[in-house]
Parts: structure tokens; C-alpha cells; sequence
């Protein structure tokens, strides 16, 4: 029997203990006295406690549910769903309510009033256990608040409502990421080494160490910041400690025309590459992810064209070096590239998962005409409500990329280093090594308009971030990246789609038949085989050579206002105004004012 995620019950006495008040309550007064005596005596009063911890996983800065991290991208380049989301389009406006916007601090709350009295309980072992997973939960607090916005208050204790302590002004950033840093070594040293697929475990901590490490290192050294290399060493030596203890390798069931898209589709996950995934099981815990992947009135997500463009050929060159690039068709471009390509999105031969026939074209459900199938379950959980496929959250791909990524930041990556990093990536995925004099030598000039800060390795650098792109897509990672990397003016590059050259019937899966009709209104002379039509006066196309949009040819354009995001104001969002009214310590972050 799995052990869920969250299980069902055991939350239940904590919750109600700590949640029959108002939505933020940071600044309640302490809990009564009797209830920790009565209530903080046994281990399992310590499991039941940090159970209810769980939910951060679906309660963050935008009020995440369960599942939004198979589509968080959709607030990035990444995905382009029905309606772009405010911070993409720059329409993000300064809330008024206290505790929205993401200035909550309800878990700090419960996780502080644990820490404060989890040492009554007799038992050692479940107090080092569970002590160090609510510092792990305190520690993903944390950095989810200066992620969003930057320097933020740090508090240790549950404060009385006149506590002087509650309405001080933010502390540096460097005292909280220590803070953060400090949790994790705490829940490293002390939470088991157990493979719990649906548990925190130490390999998770160390993970989070590594992820947290990443984003500080590479967002100081980017944002001009000190002790950049200080984060990148931490989080190079956490993947590190990650990689050698051999505990988790890569999934290659399927081989490598299938085993990338064999692992998020599974109903149940296991530890074989998985370190925590959320647990659903039909009947009991379940979700609308199928449906909102294959509905034309829901998300309709569509993978934008510069994604497709940065998967490799599958010989390890690069698709951008080919002279038409811009103006390849469908068929074509998906020819011999990285097989990770048309296991993300559908391909000429895409079949569902348990199915033996190709699934005909339908352009309808995607904005972009590349239909996203990462994660796509079968067909009997396409409908609402209808899903159970389990949801990854920690997986060791992950610390494969951070190892990487943090020893070209620092400069110190060897050809070694990628060996045991990227290039196991690459492999399971049937794709050449690569090499790393050969990416300096040669700077992709496609990667390198994409991402005009870069500095350091250049050319490896890049290469880092064209496998992390593809191997992380649509896991919530990308718009985090380009915070930390200093590249939010990369969302109001176009995002665009498929190309078509003009009106007319497109074959897309290579059988000889159309399957496509691109037409100005009339459907007339449409051949019997078409399953999808593309009205461009209504799915307007963006040429990419002359830049001109509206015309009879070019992508699909589903975002033609394009990307509003401000260098000066946008990589912070902005705090609540009755939190400022209240506080007269914090200050507003830069330009939110205005």
C-alpha cells in the first residue's frame, strides 16, 4: 500500500487547532497554553503536525493547486494558454487586501508554533525526523517569499499581536538565505534516508538545497548581488552529495523514443528517478489535468516555436543552424530531432498513451498548433474531475541539471562534471554527449539572442540552459529561470506557433493526406481527410522574416499584444497596500508605486 502524500485524517486535529481564525494570523495571539501540553506529547502527534505542512505544495505566492505545477509555464514563454497570464502581459497591479498577493504568512505560523514546542516530545528519533521537516517546509517558505519579493521579514517564533517584532522592516536578503540554507542543513542532517515517494525524506532536503542554492547563486551573480559564488558552491555540492549517494537514478523504461514521456504519464510513481510526487488514486484523491490538456475551452496550452526550434537534431546539431529554419512546415521540423521533442509535444506519429492508432490532428486545443502531451494520460482520464495520474514534484533530473549549471556559473565545469550531469540526460534520451570545448569553441547565436546576459562559459552555459528548457518543461521551473537569469525581457519576445506558408491543405503526420486546412473564412475545396481547420482571420499569423502580422503567411500568433514585462519593476512583485498602512516599516518594492 502507498502512503499518501497527504493522508486523509491525520491533519484533521492540527488544522482545526490552528486554522478557526481570520486569513492571515501571523499576528494572532499565541496559542493557549493546554493546548501543546495536551497536544505536542507523542511521535505521532509530530507526524500529524508536520502532515498538514504538506499543503504548501499546493498553497504558494499564486495559490496553487495540486496541479499547478504541470502548468505553472503557462505564466511564462514557455506555454501559451487561452488567456496569457498578468506578469507575462505586464498587467500585474499592486493588491489591496492583506495576506494576498502572496504576502501570507499563515504556514510560517503553524510551522514556528511546531518548532516551538515539538522538543516535549520524549522520542529522539521522531524529533530529529520531524524537526527537520518542518525546516524543510520553513525553508520552502521562505524561498518562495524572497523568489516573489525579495528582502522579507524573518521571524523564528509565533508572535503576540503586540509584539514591536511583527511590524519591523524587512531583513536582508542574505540573513534570510542563510536562514533558508541553515533549515536545510538542519533537515539533511536529520531526516532519514528513506526513499519515500510521497514523504519528505533527506533527499529531498538535499534537492531543495540544490534548487535554492541554484536560483541564489545564479539571481546574485546576475543581479549584480555579493557572494554569488558562495550559493553556487552550496548548491553544486548538494547536487553533488545527491548524485554519489547512488540512491536514485534516471527511468529508462521505453527506451528512448519513450521513456521521458513514460515517466510523467504514469498513474503511480515510483523511486527509481522520483523523489516526491503527489499521490492521486481514482476515487479517492483526483484531478482535471487530462481534460485541461485536450479541452478547446480550457487552458488550450500551446508550446511556443523558440522551444521547438531549441531542440537539437538528433545527431547533436543545432535545428537553428539550417538555413530555413523560420519558415520550416510542420512535418519537416519535427524530422530527426531530440526525441524528447515529440514526447512533449505531438508529433506526425503521435499516439495516446494504451492506444495502437494515430490520434488524428486537432489544432483546436492548442493556441499554438503544437499540442502539449508531456504528462497526457490515457484517454479514460480525459475527462473533468477524471484524472489520477500521479504529480512529480522532486525528481533526480533535477540535481543532474543544478550540478551543472552551478559548476559552468562558477567556471570550474569539466568535461567530467558533464559526464556524470547532463550527458546522462542525454543519453536516456538516445542523443550525442556533449562536449564541452566544442560548445565554448561555438556559442549557439540562437541561444545567445535568447539570452543576452550570459556571461562566464558562454557556450556551455548555453547548452546547460537548452537541456534544462527541454528537459524541465512545464514543471514550473522557466519563468523562475528567467528571473534568475536576468532575462525577463525574454517574455515580450513573439510568441508564436506552427507555420504555414499560405492558405491551403497541410499534411502533418507524412501518410500522404492532408490533415490541416488553413483558409480566410471558407472551407470550400477542403479535402475529406482534414480533422483540423485554421481560420486565420480569426488565428492571425506573424511572419518571421519581415516581422508584419495579419498576413496570409507566417505562425500562428495567439499573442499579438505581446509580452509587457518591465526591466526596472518586474522581477518583484509588489507587496499589498493595507500590509504597508499597517506597517509603515516595509517599503514598497521599486517603480510599484508609480
Amino acid at each position: 500500500m502507498k502512503i499518501k502524500l497527504i493522508t486523509i485524517g491525520l491533519g484533521v486535529i492540527w488544522s482545526g487547532m490552528m486554522m478557526s481564525c481570520d486569513k492571515d494570523f501571523l499576528d494572532r495571539p499565541s496559542e493557549d497554553q493546554v493546548e501543546a501540553p495536551f497536544f505536542f506529547n507523542t511521535a505521532k502527534d509530530l507526524e500529524v503536525a508536520t502532515n498538514d505542512f504538506y499543503s504548501a505544495f499546493s498553497r504558494n505566492s499564486d495559490e496553487k493547486e495540486w496541479t499547478d505545477s504541470y502548468t505553472d509555464d503557462a505564466g511564462s514563454d514557455n506555454l501559451m494558454p487561452l488567456n496569457p497570464a498578468a506578469k507575462v502581459r505586464g498587467s500585474r497591479v499592486v493588491p489591496v487586501a492583506r495576506g494576498s498577493g502572496g504576502w501570507n504568512w499563515d504556514d510560517l505560523r503553524k510551522i514556528n508554533y511546531f518548532l516551538i514546542n515539538y522538543h516535549k516530545v520524549k522520542d529522539e528519533a521522531a524529533k530529529a525526523k520531524y524537526g527537520g521537516i518542518a525546516r524543510f517546509f520553513r525553508a520552502y517558505f521562505y524561498y518562495d517569499k524572497v523568489k516573489t519579493f525579495g528582502d522579507v521579514p524573518w521571524y523564528s517564533g509565533v508572535l503576540d499581536a503586540k509584539d514591536p517584532e511583527l511590524y519591523k522592516a524587512r531583513d536582508s536578503r542574505t540573513l534570510v538565505m542563510d536562514s533558508v540554507m541553515a533549515d536545510l542543513d538542519f533537515a539533511i542532517a536529520n531526516i532519514p534516508a528513506e526513499k519515500q515517494v510521497n514523504l519528505i525524506t533527506r533527499y529531498t532536503a538535499m534537492l531543495l538545497k540544490a534548487r535554492v542554492a541554484l536560483f541564489e547563486g545564479t539571481f546574485r551573480k546576475y543581479h549584480g548581488l555579493e557572494d554569488a559564488d558562495k550559493y553556487l558552491t552550496l548548491a553544486a555540492t548538494a547536487a553533488q552529495d545527491l548524485i554519489t549517494s547512488n540512491a536514485y537514478t534516471l527511468y529508462t523504461e521505453g527506451g528512448a523514443e519513450n521513456a521521458y514521456r513514460n515517466l510523467f504519464a504514469r498513474n503511480n510513481q515510483d523511486n527509481i528517478e522520483t523523489i516526491l510526487a503527489i499521490d492521486f488514486e481514482l476515487g479517492l484523491k483526483v484531478h482535471s489535468l487530462g481534460s485541461s490538456f485536450t479541452s478547446a475551452t480550457q487552458g488550450s496550452y500551446g508550446i511556443p516555436k523558440d522551444l521547438v526550434n531549441s531542440y537539437l537534431m538528433r545527431d547533436g546539431s543545432r535545428f537553428t543552424d539550417k538555413a530555413n529554419y523560420k519558415t520550416m512546415g510542420f512535418l519537416d521540423e519535427m524530422k530527426n530531432r531530440d526525441p524528447r521533442l515529440t514526447q512533449t509535444t505531438a508529433g506526425p506519429d503521435f499516439k495516446v498513451i494504451g492506444e495502437s492508432k494515430n490520434e488524428p490532428v486537432n489544432l483546436s486545443i492548442t493556441t499554438t498548433g503544437y499540442r502539449l502531451i508531456k504528462a497526457l494520460p490515457d484517454r479514460s482520464q480525459w475527462a473533468t474531475s477524471g484524472a489520477y495520474f500521479d504529480i512529480i514534484l522532486f525528481r533526480y533530473a533535477e540535481a543532474l541539471l543544478v550540478f551543472a549549471e552551478a559548476k559552468a556559473e562558477l567556471g570550474t565545469l569539466t568535461q567530467a562534471d558533464l559526464n556524470i550531469s547532463i550527458n546522462k540526460l542525454r543519453s536516456r534520451a538516445g542523443m550525442p554527449n556533449l562536449d564541452m570545448a566544442q560548445a565554448n569553441a561555438n556559442p549557439d547565436p540562437y541561444l545567445l539572442a535568447m539570452y543576452p546576459n550570459v556571461k562566464g562559459m558562454q557556450g556551455v552555459i548555453l547548452e546547460i540552459r537548452r537541456e534544462r528548457r527541454a528537459e524541465l518543461f512545464n514543471e514550473g521551473f522557466r519563468w523562475d529561470d528567467l528571473m534568475r537569469w536576468k532575462e525577463g525581457l525574454k517574455v515580450n519576445q513573439p510568441i508564436v506557433g506552427v507555420y504555414f506558408p499560405g492558405v491551403g491543405a497541410y499534411d502533418f503526420t507524412g501518410d500522404g493526406q492532408p490533415d490541416v486546412f488553413v483558409h480566410t473564412g471558407s472551407t470550400a475545396g477542403a479535402p475529406s481527410s482534414v480533422t483540423s481547420m485554421v481560420n486565420i482571420k480569426q488565428r492571425t499569423l506573424w511572419d518571421p522574416i519581415t516581422g508584419q502580422q495579419g498576413g496570409n503567411s507566417g505562425n500562428i500568433d495567439p499573442f499579438p499584444n505581446r509580452g509587457g514585462f518591465r526591466e526596472d519593476r518586474d522581477y518583484f512583485a509588489p507587496i499589498p497596500s493595507e500590509e504597508l498602512l499597517l506597517n509603515r516599516s516595509l517599503k514598497q518594492n521599486d517603480k510599484w508605486d508609480e
